[in-house]
């Protein structure tokens, strides 16, 4: 299996307009394959600007907010390319897309590095960061998995939270479990109590 690294995409159409979603990009030797679903805006962008800004950040909160509605973090005018990046990346990737392998599902768009700039110090890792990350994975397929597979891993999950998130992770948290909520009726999330499920019926899908 390829090495695939969680980031924020960032992308642009003809007029300028930033676009930013959060994509798991999969190593190809120096660079990088962006594999969007279709149909997307993401896909749309890259039809016709080929370039993307690949953004390493440890805020999950822009992971978290992309997927439940949240879409306004700031952005700059990257280096080399038509595309601004994500204004808090501890770091950004500058790439040019070289060829397009098309699927009727997910092209992927071969992409090498033009430029890798880095801007902050990565401080180190965080537990409920990455329970973070694996909850936004899960709800971008609210609409293919099943609901008890939701439930399982949410429930697992939120112990890492409990014990280890600062604000921005519960924050974080707390915006994908009420998208959660909101896809079953009714639910009541928590925001981390890692002694036990929340109250009511519980979460799930996918």
């Amino acid at each position: 299996m390829p090495l695939i690294r969680e980031t924020i995409v960032t992308t642009a159409d003809p007029a300028g307009v930033v676009h930013m979603a959060p994509l798991g990009l999969i190593a190809d030797g120096k660079g990088w394959i962006v594999a969007p679903f279709h149909p997307s805006k993401t896909l749309d962008n890259l039809r016709h600007v080929p370039f993307a800004v690949v953004n390493y950040t440890d805020d999950v909160r822009v992971f978290a907010g992309c997927l439940t509605g949240r879409h306004q973090w700031p952005t700059v005018a990257s280096d080399e390319i038509p595309v601004q990046r994500l204004a808090g990346a501890l770091a950004h990737a500058e790439l040019a897309v070289d060829y397009v392998t098309e699927d009727e599902k997910r092209p992927r768009f071969h992409c090498r590095v033009l430029r890798l700039v880095t801007h902050a110090p990565f401080l180190g890792f965080n537990r409920a960061q990455a329970a973070v990350i694996e909850a936004a994975i899960l709800v971008s397929r609210l609409e293919m998995l099943p609901r008890d597979k939701i439930e399982k891993e949410i429930a697992y999950l939120q112990i890492a939270v409990g014990k280890t998130a600062g604000a921005p992770e519960q924050e974080a948290w707390q915006w994908l479990m009420e998208s959660i909520a909101a896809r079953y009726g009714g639910l009541t999330p928590t925001s981390g109590d890692h002694k036990g499920r929340p109250q009511g019926r519980p979460y799930s899908g996918a």
